[in-house]
């Protein structure tokens, strides 16, 4: 049986919309440059000892990994931070066995404010560069 508000110039009745479940957290990518020899804790509990040119940090849901081209695989890698033991810096030589994640993350901001300040220079410069009044050849 039809009401009388179904016709052609009523919509019908819809059911209230249902909060939809939130969208899981993406994975955020940082740049990271360096090398890195690591003292690593795998899955079961064993360790080995890694060296990594690093190539970003991941930071994702409920884990971060350090990516980068593992020496002794041959290829990309990535390690969950939670689960490396030892870094040592392959620049400086410095040996982190606390504050991984922190150290990390302030060298990736680190490189990331350098790489910002060397783009807006080189914009400046070629800016400066097209200002210039061209002379004419005589």
């Amino acid at each position: 049986m039809m009401s009388m508000n179904d016709n052609a110039f009523f919509p019908k009745a819809v059911e209230p919309a249902t909060p939809r479940d939130p969208p899981p957290r993406a994975w955020r990518t940082l740049p990271l440059d360096g090398r890195f020899d690591l003292v690593y804790e795998d899955a079961t509990g064993a360790w080995s000892n890694r060296s990594l040119e690093a190539r970003e940090l991941k930071l994702g849901p409920g884990r971060t990994l350090l990516g980068g081209i593992d020496a002794r695989r041959g290829g990309y890698r990535g390690f969950r931070v939670d689960r490396i033991r030892r870094l040592v810096d392959g620049a400086t030589g410095e040996r982190i066995e606390t504050g991984i994640l922190d150290r990390l993350l302030g060298r990736a901001e680190a490189q990331r404010r350098a790489a910002a300040l060397r783009i807006k220079r080189q914009a400046r410069a070629r800016r400066r560069a097209t200002a210039r009044p061209v002379e004419a050849f005589s």
